[in-house]
């Protein structure tokens, strides 16, 4: 396609934060989390600015260069003895236990502690009245798996009128690639039907583990094991 791709810097941020923005804005987890278009318009902007700023601080982003659409991207490092790792690409086992140890029950109960403090915290930063925002963050950090080294793609965007381009396959294409090369695995949570099927033509594959937003949409796990030549 020719499509030109660049690393956003942190001057980019407000540029990213408004291509999210627009491009998330009838996504129906947006529209779960901040219902009634209106109220929408008003809230929505603030998450896609705590997402940029942290992905610009732990993770790097991907941006079509004539900012059409843009892609979050986070490394995550090997959890060893944790659950909801997916062992081959076809399914996660539900069955992985994590270590009875009371060092383990004591890492786990401080990362929950911690994941409890960082979703309150973005609520508070967001809509401190709207619970859905804080509801989010724990729900998806809970069937994210662990206990492999893999790219989890945050979020990928493009923006209305020039979506059905190819703009999201090349701005993937390049991580993919990559990490065919290293073995690294890719993980990310589709949003809609049509995302999922654009992801399953790209080698992902359904963790098993839906969420079922409440009284809302699905979210579908989705995990990629690195491609061999």
């Amino acid at each position: 396609m020719g499509v030109r791709i660049r690393r956003a810097e942190q001057s980019d941020r407000d540029l990213v934060v408004r291509l999210l923005d627009d491009a998330f804005m009838d996504d129906p987890v947006s529209g779960w989390v901040f219902p009634g278009e209106e109220y929408r318009r008003a809230r929505h902007a603030g998450l896609m600015g705590v997402f940029t700023d942290a992905t610009l601080a732990d993770g790097y982003i991907d941006l079509v260069d004539d900012s059409a659409a843009v892609a979050l991207w986070m490394e995550m490092p090997d959890e060893p003895h944790q659950a909801h790792e997916p062992h081959d690409s076809h399914e996660a086992n539900a069955s992985d236990e994590v270590d009875g140890s009371p060092e383990s029950a004591e890492l786990a109960a401080l990362a929950e502690k911690e994941l409890a403090e960082q979703a309150a915290a973005v609520r508070a930063a967001v809509d401190p009245d709207n619970e859905r925002v804080e509801q989010i963050a724990r729900l998806t950090a809970g069937i994210h798996p662990v206990g492999r080294a893999h790219v989890y793609l945050w979020m990928i965007g493009v923006v209305p009128g020039r979506q059905g381009e190819g703009l999201g396959t090349a701005l993937m294409a390049p991580v993919l690639e990559r990490c065919d090369r290293e073995g690294l695995p890719v993980y990310l949570e589709a949003s809609n039907p049509r995302s999922r099927a654009l992801y399953e033509r790209l080698g992902f594959v359904c963790t098993g583990t839906a969420l079922d937003l409440p009284d809302g949409p699905t979210l579908w796990p989705m995990w990629r094991e690195p491609h061999t030549s």
